[in-house]
């Protein structure tokens, strides 16, 4: 199989016919920072027509509630990313500082910070930008942050590039339920996840620097969500590095099991290629390849990573101080640290009505040495374990996944 890769680009296409305005049509809309700016600034929000730019200018926003962007086809540009701020610290109502609903919407050249909950959330929407933003929880890691930064969710024709996220409690990036997604050039820092693609289609995560997170970049696919079975997920030419933040997320959260030190962690997604990355100073593992773990009633979950490839990345020092239950003495016994590459080895589970998994699972992972737990059954405790370290794992091919083209993003 050839892993080169065929970079994405959004192209510049039209939205639908009913967010179509000429330019003599649109209007600007502009909102100066001072007092009540909240009140002028969701005012804009709500006047504003398909083709219009609500234009922020420099300076402090202070924000108190929630803003909502409903209209297709609005514009939100700031002055700089660092220079149009809405500072939500006096937040006192709403769990999202800023929400889109609107098809079509572009978001750029500002920052959000300090939101009670989520930083900036799309949701059903058809044709979603973010671009050249920041979202920042000023305080750093603490378990009270919001939990996504950037967050589309439910959404198709997604881009998001050029994004700062620092702090949140979940992930930084997160693309959640939707299809047709572009990451790209992208930086997360000081979050649980960095950058995290969950039951979704279609996805191209490349360019992207993810760097003291707890982990690096996830891919996860979960039971009992109205989108099932994320697959065709391409994560490369990213810089996945130093990911040291100690877990911090809230008890319960799925990505509270994330041990502190991963780079990449793929869990329970089908037809996913991780190629052309640098991955170094990772201390649990560079690659993680793990099933679900925890029961499951949906009868359309399958809960095991399947159709992977690892193959062509830069690998450097990883897997030294392993964090996760065991890991410590798996170290020891391998000489001091684990291979690039680490598969539970899980390839059978059960249905809830009891019916036995007859899906085919097929690992591939070419770059360097594999450490394969032997788990075999979905839920198996560690203390199961038979480790087995290989050269490489895998034979045959995979289908090739279809480059990502996003309709709409401009």
């Amino acid at each position: 199989m050839k892993t080169t890769p065929m970079i994405a680009s959004a192209v510049a296409a039209s939205m639908a016919a009913a967010i179509i305005l000429t330019s003599a049509q649109a209007a600007e809309l502009r909102v100066a920072a001072g007092p009540d700016a909240q009140e002028r600034l969701q005012t804009a929000l709500i006047d504003a027509k398909p083709g219009d730019v609500v234009l922020l200018g420099a300076g402090r926003f202070e924000i108190k509630d929630s803003l909502s962007l409903d209209a297709p086809g609005v514009t939100l540009r700031g002055a700089a990313r660092d220079a149009s701020i809405l500072a939500f610290d006096g937040q006192t109502t709403g769990s999202d500082g800023l929400l889109i609903t609107g098809d079509g919407a572009v978001l750029e050249d500002f920052s959000v910070e300090n939101s009670k909950g989520n930083g900036i959330k799309a949701k059903g929407v058809k044709g979603v930008v973010f671009r050249n933003l920041r979202v920042e929880w000023t305080g750093g890691p603490k378990e009270t942050n919001g939990a996504y930064g950037v967050y589309p969710v439910s959404s198709q024709n997604v881009l998001i590039e050029k994004v700062l996220v620092k702090g949140a409690s979940d992930a930084g990036i997160y693309v959640g339920q939707s299809r047709d997604i572009i990451v790209r050039g992208n930086e997360a820092a000081l979050n649980v996840a960095g950058i995290e693609i969950e039951n979704s289609y279609n996805a191209d995560v490349f360019d992207n620097l993810a760097h003291h997170n707890t982990g690096g970049i996830l891919v996860f696919d979960l039971p009992g969500l109205p989108q099932m079975g994320g697959h065709s997920i391409r994560v490369f030419k990213n810089r996945i590095v130093d990911n040291d933040t100690a877990n911090f997320a809230p008890k319960g959260n799925i990505v509270a099991s994330v041990p502190t030190g991963t780079g990449v962690m793929i869990m329970a997604n089908r037809n996913i290629h991780v190629f052309d990355n640098v991955i170094d100073g990772n201390a649990s593992a560079a690659v993680m390849l793990v099933a679900y773990v925890n029961t499951f009633t949906d009868p359309t979950y399958n809960p095991l990573p399947r159709d992977v490839v690892v193959s062509g990345n830069k690998m450097g020092k990883n897997g030294f101080s392993p964090k996760f239950a065991g890991g410590d003495m798996l170290a020891q016994a391998l000489g001091g640290g684990l291979p690039p590459v680490m598969w539970d080895g899980v390839t059978r589970y059960k249905k809830p009505d009891g019916t036995p998994s007859t899906d085919v699972v097929r690992i591939i992972a070419r770059d360097g040495p594999v450490l394969n737990l032997n788990l075999k059954d979905q839920g198996a405790p560690m203390t199961g374990a038979q480790p087995a370290v290989t050269a490489t794992l895998g034979e045959g091919d995979l289908p090739q996944p279809a480059t990502v083209v996003l309709a709409g993003a401009r």
